[in-house]
């Protein structure tokens, strides 16, 4: 690993602190070298809140340092005005002569506007360590920017023999059944917290009655994303307490919402996914794990809508009920919770 591969990786690393916290804002971490030696560093932590450059410059203690040093950085340093300044002009005020970047941020607003910035300030500039890496590091906002759309993230649990869920008994209780163990369930919970929405179908919420939020894990709550065509979901259930913000997409335009439910009516004659994208899209809304059912999940994997698919495979076996999904199993990793067997599958283009 050569010099400038060592520091941009301990960016990422840092950049890592700000996971689930930065939205809308990507992650970034930077770091200020001397004589090959650390003197600054920082990320960014909350939108609204300094970047990661600003908490790398604030940390150096002596600053006469910062004419001589080099700043590394895992995305371009924005150049415009948003909640803050723009980092190139920081950067450019301190007479950093020196500066390594990741990759090219693909936010319209920055898109190698930073680059040309400080290149244009006299700073020597170099581009495109760990890409990848750094790319990855940013796969939600990069896919909401490049495609617009949310990272889109499907999530089921499957019995050995292949079922979401046993056969269905007359006047059973609206809850869930549990395919996997506490520890699987917990993890569910933490990636709810990193993720900005949970989207499920009529007949989950209608089955389940589901909170969709965070309790087994410490973070915030996602926004709920409910399709419920003809308003069959009850008043009742527990994605209309208002607690979380939660978006109903319905085809009609007559619901009144209210500070935390938002109705948004759609045409379901049409296809019905692009037109629910849009609307996550509208709302900023980078990354979204779908949990179900089995129509909601088929149809967005029969549409190729989906970056990454998250599957449990529990211990139960149901013999009859309703099948899971059916995928490609291929660009996979395997992981075991206990008896659980987590699978992870890339979508790659």
């Amino acid at each position: 690993m050569d010099i400038q591969e060592k520091y941009i990786k301990r960016c990422i690393e840092l950049a890592q602190n700000g996971f689930g916290t930065t939205y809308p804002n990507p992650m970034v971490g930077s770091v200020i070298v001397y004589e090959d030696k650390i003197i600054g560093e920082g990320w960014h932590k909350k939108a609204g809140e300094p970047h990661a450059e600003v908490n790398a410059i604030r940390s150096v203690k002596d600053k006469s340092l910062l004419k001589k040093a080099t700043i590394y950085v895992s995305l371009e340093p924005c150049s415009h005005f948003g909640k803050t300044p723009p980092c190139c002009d920081l950067i450019i005020a301190n007479e950093i002569p020196n500066v390594i970047i990741g990759t090219v941020d693909p936010n319209e607003k920055v898109a190698g506007n930073g680059i040309k910035k400080l290149i244009a300030a006299g700073a020597n500039v170099s581009v495109g360590v760990l890409e990848d890496e750094c790319n990855e590091l940013n796969k939600r906002f990069f896919t909401f920017h490049q495609k617009k759309r949310p990272y889109i993230i499907l999530k089921w649990a499957e019995s050995q023999d292949g079922f979401l869920a046993p056969e269905k008994v007359v006047d059973q209780d609206r809850k869930p059944i549990w395919i996997t163990n506490q520890y699987s369930r917990q993890l569910v919970h933490k990636w709810r917290s990193e993720e900005q929405a949970i989207l499920v179908g009529t007949q989950t919420v209608i089955d389940d009655n589901p909170k969709l939020n965070v309790r087994d894990w410490s973070g915030n709550n996602p926004v709920r994303v409910i399709l419920d065509q003809n308003n069959r979901v009850s008043t009742d259930s527990f994605i209309f307490d208002d607690t979380v913000k939660t978006i109903v997409v319905t085809k009609s335009e007559n619901n009144l919402s209210t500070e935390n439910t938002i109705f948004e009516s759609i045409d379901f004659n049409q296809n019905f996914i692009p037109q629910v994208l849009d609307i996550l899209y509208k709302n900023q809304i980078q990354s979204i794990i779908i949990e179900g059912g089995l129509k909601t999940l088929q149809t967005f994997i029969d549409q190729n809508f989906w970056d990454e698919a998250r599957i449990f495979i529990g211990e139960p076996t149901f013999e009859k009920g309703t099948k899971a999904p059916i995928i490609q199993k291929k660009n996979i990793s395997k992981t075991y919770i206990l008896n659980d067997q987590l699978l992870n599958i890339r979508n790659h283009d």
